[in-house]
Formats: structure tokens, sequence, C-alpha cells
């Protein structure tokens, strides 16, 4: 059976993943909680394959780099994605790569992802990567929808519109949890939307 690939993405209520350079927001858009913290924490202690595209990996090298295995006890979210299993998908990256148990994987994403769906052994998840998921969720390889929503709105410093460039898809409601009574994340199972022909 081939392994499930979770795109799992935070953004701000009308629809942004990030905001330019005249936003003053922070991280997590300054609204995490200790809830909402010790959920992704406990996601990603879990087992799985994290699948990345080239800009989200420069990002996590970053603002992740210094982190190391003794950083959990203060920072457990960005350190165990850190120590996660890792494939890159990049034409423009170079190994070595300075960075725990990474890899490589150049040529067409969707023909590299189809191949790790069938081999890996482990759940695959990518967090980010817009260009990845949204071409990924085109060509039917998302199993799951993971969508955190901040309680913020950011039509005038909003950047990384999340769905910019999928196409029409209906989507089945999984699982759905507020955190901290403000951050939602719903989880969908998306199905491309076949048009009625109207």
């Amino acid at each position: 059976m081939p392994a499930s690939y979770t795109f799992d993405v935070l953004c701000s209520l009308d629809g942004y993943g990030s905001f330019g350079p005249e936003g003053d927001w922070g991280g997590y858009w300054g609204k995490q909680g200790p809830e909402f913290l010790a959920h992704r924490a406990e996601q990603y202690a879990a087992e799985m394959q994290l699948v990345l595209g080239a800009a989200t990996f420069r990002m996590f090298r970053k603002f992740l780099g210094a982190l190391s295995r003794d950083s959990e006890a203060s920072d457990p979210v960005n350190t165990r994605m850190k120590f996660q299993p890792t494939t890159v998908i990049s034409s423009t990256l170079d190994e070595p790569l300075d960075w725990p148990d990474v890899q490589v994987a150049r040529g067409d994403a969707v023909e590299i992802v189809t191949e790790l769906k069938r081999q890996s052994e482990r759940p695959l998840r990518s967090h980010g990567s817009l260009m990845l998921n949204n071409a990924l969720l085109n060509a039917g390889l998302v199993d799951y929808l993971q969508v955190a929503m901040f309680p913020v709105l950011t039509g005038r410093t909003g950047t990384g519109a999340i769905f910019a460039a999928v196409q029409d898809f209906d989507l089945e409601l999984v699982s759905e949890r507020v955190f901290d009574g403000r951050i939602v994340e719903l989880t969908y199972r998306p199905t491309a939307h076949l048009s009625s022909g109207g």
C-alpha cells in the first residue's frame, strides 16, 4: 500500500502563508499558544519522511540551522522537524547540505513523490513548500491537506497565497480541532472536482 502524503500548512484566515517585510507579526503571527505548540511537537515526534521544496529548505537552514538535539527541551517543534529524515526536491541545491539525514532528489517532483509513496515505509509529510505541494495536489498525490488557520487577516502584508496555483477540489473533512481558543486546524481529504459540464 502506498505511503500517505500530508501537505501541512499554516496560514492567515485570508489564505496567506507568510507576510512581507513591512509586516510586524512575528512567528506564528504572534498567535501561538501552549496547546497548539504541544500538538505540533507531538505531530513531529511521529515517524515520517519529510518532503520539502528548495525554497522551504533554505528557510529551514536559515532559521533552524543552529538547533542541536539538545534544543528539543526549549524548541521541540523545530528541533523535531530538523532531525526528521528529509527529502529535498531541487535542481539548484548542491550536496553536502550540512543537515542531518537529508537527501536531494533531482527531477520531476510528481515522478519523485510517486516513487516515494511507492517505496517509503513511513508516512510522507510536507510543511509549506507551496509550489511543490500545489503541483502535487493538482497531480492527485496529496492524501491529506492539513491547514492550521490563525486568527489574522493579512490583506496588506500577506505573501505566499497558499492555493494560488491549484485546480478545483472537493474537500472531505477528516478532522477539526481548535487550539488555545483561537487556532483552527482542519484536515481534509482532497478530490479533484469533476465539472457537471454546465
